[in-house]
């Protein structure tokens, strides 16, 4: 897990040459373009085929220990890359991903000392942050029979084109109640401010035996408006729950509960269950399948209260230039808990997908989309239709790490919500800037 999220130290191919006396060869050359083009899995089906053969070619091992590291088989890559190391004690490429697939078998405490070799010839400041990410994520690995605590504190100043996500007009017509235009009261419609925000969280993980694991964290944040003071939100989220993992799968349940406040007033409470499967096939491979269930209860408004469910599935690729894609698809349900109010409940199905990649060593950019379409159950008695909604997502960003553990990140975000009812129409724009550090 460690590994998929680090840097992928392909990106240090600068670090060393391979030895002069390599040579190239037809084979050799296809399994690299097969690997650059990241077709791990044919890479690898050519250059195993031919092991018996060409073991000991520093540069036919070399290719056949990034191939087996990439589909999962951490333990012949490991086989591969001795013998490159065998041959070429000095050949830093190899010893850098010998450390990878050490880390990836979980032996924390070889690849420690294979990425410390590394760090000590002599690299590049930026190369050097990298593989302090790697030494951090193998002494994680190594404490992993202890009880391990992170955290983080944020600060975020930015301007919300719709904060309220009220409609972009002063008018709508609302059939059930008159043909005529009705004017909508400042607070109704889209309000526009600065605003700053403060976040803070925790994490705790209490290892109770090999693969399982209590995992629990509380986090919350609290967002000033620089005029409509009304508009002041508080959020707070705390969970607890096992993890248990087991060769390539790793299962998650996790209870969960969410505080909203408005203007320091508590404005809706959230509890429920959150279920995941997580299947690694490869080192570059990943599905979930998730369910979700949420207990929704509006202090001032139970008439909203309601049962939501959520279950989907997402699939991630890291390809070999440290790029991520992802794509997730969903249902979604909320059903009222009041007699008489289905037209505030909905079925729903949605797609996201997005992404990210290394500008260079300290610099990420990313970028998401989102898509949900809501159908509402009922009539709605003001509108004298059945709502149906069409919401749309847009974030682009990226992250720069200033500083070990600080990262500075501005982002934008285009919302857009179409509706045949007019008072859940807007479109929304936000712009933001935060400062994190992580401990």
């Amino acid at each position: 897990m460690y590994l998929k999220k680090s840097t992928c130290l392909a990106s240090l191919l600068f670090l060393a040459l391979l030895s002069p006396g390599v040579r190239a060869d037809a084979l050799n050359d296809q399994a690299k373009g097969m690997l650059d083009a990241g077709k791990s899995a044919q890479a690898f089906a050519l250059l195993d085929a031919q092991e018996s053969t060409r073991a000991g070619e520093v540069m036919f091992d070399f290719l056949l220990g990034l191939a087996a590291i990439d589909v999962g088989q951490n333990t012949r890559a490991v086989f591969a890359l001795e013998r490159v190391l065998a041959m070429d004690p000095s050949n830093v490429r190899a010893r850098a991903e010998i450390a990878r697939a050490y880390l990836a078998l979980g032996e924390a405490e070889a690849a420690r000392k294979e990425f410390e070799t590394v760090q000590k010839q002599g690299v590049p400041a930026d190369v050097s942050l990298t593989l302090d990410r790697y030494i951090a994520a193998a002494r994680r690995i190594q404490d992993q029979s202890k009880v391990s605590v992170n955290g983080y504190l944020e600060l975020t100043l930015g301007y919300d084109s719709n904060l309220n996500l009220g409609p972009n007009k002063s008018t709508v017509v609302i059939p059930g109640i008159s043909s005529a235009p009705a004017t909508l009261s400042k607070d109704s419609q889209a309000n526009a401010d600065n605003f700053g925000q403060l976040g803070a969280g925790f994490n705790v993980r209490v290892p109770l035996t090999p693969g399982v694991a209590v995992l629990g964290g509380l986090s919350g944040t609290e967002r000033f408006n620089g005029s409509t003071e009304q508009f002041d939100l508080g959020n707070f989220d705390a969970n607890l729950g096992l993890v248990l993992t087991e060769g390539k799968n790793i299962y998650t349940v996790m209870g969960q509960s969410n505080q909203l406040s408005v203007d320091n007033d508590r404005y809706r409470m959230a509890t429920g269950l959150t279920g995941q499967w997580q299947h690694n096939y490869d080192a570059r491979n990943q599905l979930s399948v998730f369910g979700q269930y949420s207990d929704l209860h509006y202090l001032t408004q139970d008439v909203r209260d309601a049962d939501r469910w959520v279950a989907g599935a997402a699939y991630a690729h890291l390809w070999r230039d440290n790029a991520v894609g992802y794509v997730s698809a969903y249902l979604v349900r909320e059903q009222p808990q009041t007699a008489n109010v289905d037209y505030l409940g909905f079925d729903g199905i949605g797609l996201r997908f997005g992404g990210r990649a290394n500008m260079n060593l300290k610099t990420i950019v990313f970028g998401s989309f989102s898509y949900e379409n809501r159908q509402y159950s009922a009539v709605d008695p003001a509108f004298m239709t059945k709502r149906k909604d069409d919401q749309y997502t847009l974030l682009l960003g990226a992250s720069y790490a200033f500083e070990k553990d600080w990262t500075l990140t501005p982002q934008l975000s285009f919302s857009l919500n179409e509706s045949n009812t007019a008072l859940n129409e807007y479109h929304r724009e936000m712009v933001s800037v935060a400062i994190r550090r992580e401990f």
